[in-house]
């Protein structure tokens, strides 16, 4: 896409995006709520009009080739409206009938781990098996695209993983994942990369452990020392509350081998000694909190 707009009113829900989503990759879209994240997976999938700018989805325009379009995609919403009382087989070979190239059944089951529920009734399935069954209705037709959208709020820690590994083995089938999600450690897990949209631009891309310099920012060394044991003055260590200390740091290798060497020189153990870097939601409230006061600046 280059240039992608669209407003409603005089609000402006997309400012002139421009981005590329490869083939074969899970890429994943974050922001805030009211950022452009459902209008911009909305003109995307065919289901909404944009104003401006110039967009294609596996070399089809949404806006004049909807129906060529669909044939090519899948979906994943929050939730589904499948009749809770077909079995699971049914429910896919259900939704596969719409399609004129649709995945063998089996094959579907298969791919996402409820061969043994083929029988079971979508209404006795637990949250994971259900979202394993939305994902699977999405690969009915073998699309070569699939949008998720949040898959995995409201989920236990086991049923969001679930869920995760079946998005995971998507990507060696070939398909091509966009993914939006509040939840960083997902974004983290799953995206080969990913996007930050705020106050309807994009603020930042690229891979989840680079994003907006992640890898350059100032790291923090944390290590407790024993009663009475304090640091040389040279080291320019913060003491905390329980006898703990940290260290800020850009020279993470040359600062981590003083420490370790003054350490060995008085005979003293650093307990507890780890490296913090910025996380990505560290890095995400960042973004959104700079794009948020100058959203606020520009309307004042």
């Amino acid at each position: 896409m280059r240039g992608l707009k669209k407003s409603y009113g005089r609000f402006a829900a997309l400012r002139g995006i421009d981005l590329e989503i490869r083939r074969g990759e899970i890429f994943a879209l974050l922001g805030p709520n009211g950022a452009g994240k459902t209008t911009f997976v909305e003109i995307l999938e065919g289901f909404r009009h944009r104003d401006g700018g110039d967009v294609t989805v596996l070399g089809i325009d949404p806006d004049h080739q909807p129906m060529a379009l669909k044939t090519k995609i899948g979906i994943v919403l929050q939730s589904s409206g499948m009749d809770r009382y077909l079995n699971v087989a049914e429910t896919v070979e259900m939704y596969s009938s719409y399609y004129p190239e649709p995945r063998p059944v089996a094959e579907i089951l298969s791919l996402v781990g409820l061969e043994a529920k083929r029988d079971e009734r979508v209404l006795r399935l637990s949250g994971g098996q259900q979202r394993r069954l939305d994902v699977a209705i999405a690969l009915a037709g073998n699309p070569e695209l699939l949008f998720l959208d949040e898959p995995t709020t409201g989920f236990d820690p086991s049923a969001r993983r679930e869920v995760w590994e079946v998005i995971k083995n998507l990507r060696g089938l070939g398909k091509t994942v966009v993914l939006t999600t509040h939840f960083m450690d997902e974004a983290q897990y799953l995206a080969d990369r990913l996007a930050v949209i705020a106050s309807g631009s994009i603020v930042a891309e690229g891979d989840p452990e680079t994003l907006a310099g992640r890898n350059r920012m100032q790291a923090t060394v944390r290590f407790t020392l024993p009663e009475g044991v304090a640091p040389p003055d040279r080291l320019n260590v913060t003491p905390l509350p329980g006898a703990i200390y940290e260290m800020g740091t850009t020279a993470v290798t040359r600062d981590l081998h003083d420490l370790t060497e003054w350490a060995l020189g008085v005979g003293v153990e650093l307990s507890d000694l780890r490296v913090e870097r910025p996380s990505l939601e560290d890095v995400y409230l960042e973004l959104t909190a700079e794009a948020a006061a100058e959203s606020s600046e520009s309307t004042s």
